[in-house]
Formats: structure tokens, sequence, C-alpha cells
């Protein structure tokens, strides 16, 4: 631990440096405005890993953005560590709630403030810098490959032809993952679940065009109106998912297990502080940590139509868009809940309006193993790195490539994130803590080592 910390004590300016070059890539994969920057971000990528020892480097062409791949084999009768990551980054939008430009990086407060600090180049590359790490110091105990892509933030469309195509490369023990968050650097945590996806888009069509609300408004179906209030018959007067068939396959935690998550420390007045929220909402009868890691819900992420310029239009509106994504729990898949809510929404639609669903991507929930070898190294890493056993929790967010990696290579995934629930992903001023990234730096090491060490002894 000493060597690890010192080789991060002498290189801190240039590991933080180098992040800093790799956050100025407004690498946003869902605008195509962005495309020859998200590409020169999977070259700057490429370009670290070989830099730091890996060798078989190259930029994967696929019918959207490249995949990055890496690897060094050390000894084929080792075991190998996959790491996943992910190089593009959401859209800064709304640019005016930005204190410092999303992609200058700025420190404020011993955080670095830029789209993507978090969520993931600060951490998908503390992995290539822990690489580097145990190339320079002669340390590297196991083979390790490595499969950034440039699609996550759009559903990683063409991951899964290249997993297909390349199941050969991947093969790999384990994949690692560094793309969620701890309770607090204070009460270490590995995620030990993820929840899926259903995201798709919404359109209630009216009249022909936008029309005078003075002359016809009263007389014809405001599309606005009418998706406003389909949108809100989706949850009851309980706030549960209103659409027939949602809960069917939901498996319900036993009493111990809701015990043992409600555990986890959780100050709900420092929660709603920091949100500047005066109370808290969701499911009834369920906590907050409950409604954020086990049970499935349905949000609006987007609605719009009319006039929303400066001053006054008096228009009733030709049509009103939304987008709406819902979280799902084991026993759910996206394909099912994504028809169970196509048939519903249409089926609420007065005679008045057209309605177009439209989906967009998905993916499945999962549960990883906390029995495993690969688990087990990752908690002897933190408690090593932390001075504090990690305690297990479930993560509210998707990364729908981990039940695919399982069912196509065979392999389970342990999700080692080192970022915060604070750190704004995917909204204004994302951050990242500089020393949560160091952290993440000395810690990745420990897990390669205490997983080539375990897989021999099993």
């Amino acid at each position: 631990m000493q060597t690890i910390k010192q080789y991060v004590e002498d290189n801190k300016q240039r590991l933080l440096d180098e992040l800093f070059a790799l956050l100025r890539f407004p690498s946003v994969s869902a605008d195509p405005k962005y495309k020859p920057e998200v590409l020169k971000t999977a070259d700057y990528v490429a370009q670290k890993l070989v830099d730091a020892g890996a060798e078989k480097v190259e930029v994967c062409q696929t019918a959207g953005y490249p995949i990055v791949y890496g690897e060094k084999i050390i000894d084929a009768s080792k075991p190998t560590v996959l790491v996943y990551g992910h190089y593009d980054v959401q859209p800064a939008d709304p640019l005016e709630l930005w204190k410092t430009p999303p992609f200058e990086p700025t420190v404020r407060d011993g955080k670095i403030y830029a789209r993507g600090a978090c969520d993931d180049k600060g951490q998908f590359y503390m992995h290539v810098k822990a690489f580097e790490l145990m190339m320079q110091t002669s340390t590297l105990p196991c083979n390790i490959k490595f499969m950034i892509e440039g699609e996550e933030e759009v559903g990683s469309n063409n991951l899964g032809i290249f997993v297909k195509e390349n199941k050969n490369r991947l093969k790999a023990d384990v994949v690692l993952i560094s793309d969620t968050s701890m309770i607090s650097m204070e009460n270490p945590s590995l995620e030990t679940g993820l929840r899926g996806l259903s995201y798709l888009e919404v359109e209630v069509v009216g009249p022909n065009r936008d029309l005078h609300s003075g002359v016809y408004g009263g007389a014809v179906a405001n599309p606005a109106t009418i998706l406003a209030k389909m949108i809100a018959s989706l949850h009851d007067e309980n706030n549960h998912v209103n659409i027939p068939g949602f809960y069917d396959k939901v498996i319900n935690l036993t009493p111990e297990e809701r015990a043992a998550l409600n555990a986890a420390p959780y100050d709900e007045e420092e929660y709603k502080k920091d949100l500047d929220i005066a109370e808290v909402w969701g499911e009834k009868g369920y906590s907050t940590l409950e409604r954020t890691g086990t049970r499935p819900t349905l949000e609006v992420n987007g609605i719009w139509g009319g006039y929303i310029g400066e001053g006054a239009k008096t228009v009733l509106p030709s049509k009103a868009n939304a987008k709406i994504s819902m979280r799902l729990v084991p026993n759910q898949t996206s394909e099912e809940i994504t028809k169970l809510f196509t048939e519903h929404f249409e089926s609420i639609a007065p005679a008045s309006v057209k309605v177009t669903v439209t989906p967009h991507h998905g993916g499945e929930p999962v549960v990883t193993p906390t029995d495993s070898i690969a688990y087990k190294a990752a908690q002897k890493a933190i408690a090593e790195s932390f001075g504090k056993e990690p305690i297990p929790t479930r993560g509210g967010g998707s990364i729908p490539i981990v039940a695919l990696f399982e069912a196509e290579l065979g392999i389970k995934t342990v999700l080692m994130g080192f970022g915060l629930d604070s750190d704004a992903l995917h909204s204004p001023n994302e951050k990242y803590d500089i020393y949560n990234y160091y952290k993440g730096i000395e810690t990745i090491p420990l897990f390669h080592k205490y997983f080539a060490e375990l897989s021999e002894t099993k």
C-alpha cells in the first residue's frame, strides 16, 4: 500500500492534468454536432492506454462511435479482469445554470467541476492510471483488458454487436466497473444491484396547426392539457405507477432484506437540505433508500409544447411531447414494460387527439453476487484502502451492459464506484472530488492484488 500511495503522491499533478485534458473534450454522444470531438476523445483514450503500457490497443469502429480496446496479458494461466467504462457524456444543457464552463474543468473546494467529471471520465480514467501505476511499479498481478465505449449515454446500441463478435478477445473472469457511487468517503460501499431502464418519447397531436386560443380555445382539445392529464394519471394517490401489470413480476424484499438495506447510513434532513426540498416524495410505504434502489419508478424527463419563448403568444398548440423513463427491478424486462406502457398510454388517450409512443433505449436490471471471489476482492481492497468494511447497497441507476456481459460473456460484474450521489450526474455543475479520484487510483490495484490471490486459492 505504501508503494501505491507514494506513486500517487509523486505524480499527483500529472494525474490531474491528464484527467483535465480528457474532460475538455465535449464528447456528447447524443448530439451529432459533437461527432468530431467524440472521435478525438476515443483517440485520446487509446493513446493514454498505450502510454500506460497496454498492448493491442485499437480504436474499434462500430456503426456509431468507436470502442477503445487494449490489454496486457502477463500470463495466460492467471485470471483476467475486463475493465469497462465510457468516454461519452451527457449534454451539458442548460448551459446558463453552470457556474463555470462545462468543458473547462475548474476546481472549487477540492472538487472538479466539469461535464463527465464523475460520469464516467473521472471514474474510468482511474483504472487507466491504476494500470499505469501497476506497470511502473512492476506489481500487475493478473491480466487486464480495457473496453471503453462512446455510446453509453445513448443506450450502447452498438456495444452488444461488438461483444457478440469479439467474445474470444473479451474473454475474462470478471468485469470491473466504476460508474457508480458510494454512500460517502466516511462510509464506503459496494453496489450489489442496478435497476433496468425503459426510455421512450410520447407525442400527443390535436389540430393540424397551432390555433388562436381565443377563437378555438374551449372548442378544440389542447394537446398540452391532454398530455398533462395523461401523465398525471400514470400515478395513483399513493404514488404507485398506475399501469396495469406494471408490478406483476416485481419481487418484494423480505422484512430482513428491507431492514438490512435501511441500516445503511442515511440522514433525511441532510438529503433534503442538499436538494433544497421541504419533503421527500415517492411510493407510499417505502423509505427513500428502498424507493431509489429496490422499487420501480416512472419519471417525466422532459415535457414541451406550444409557445415557450419570451413574452406572450396566445396559442393552442398543435402537439405536445414528453420524454419518459421507467427504472426497473429484477424480474421486470424493458421489452415487457415498454409494451405495457405503450398499450396503456394509447388506451387512455381521448378520441380528440392522436398519440404516438416511440421507444428509445432500455436495459435490464441486475443483482450481482456477494459471495464471489471478485466481490470479496473488492471488499478487501476497500477495507484496506479506507480502513473500514464497505456496506452493500443497491444502485438506483442503470448500466444496461451489465446484463449483456453476463448473457454474452457468461461473467459477473463488480460495481466498485467512487462517486457520490451529490455529484450532480446529468445535471449542471457536475463534480468529482479530487480526493475520490486519487482514492480510486489507490484502491483499484488492491482489487487486482486480492483478486489474483483469492483466485489462486479457490
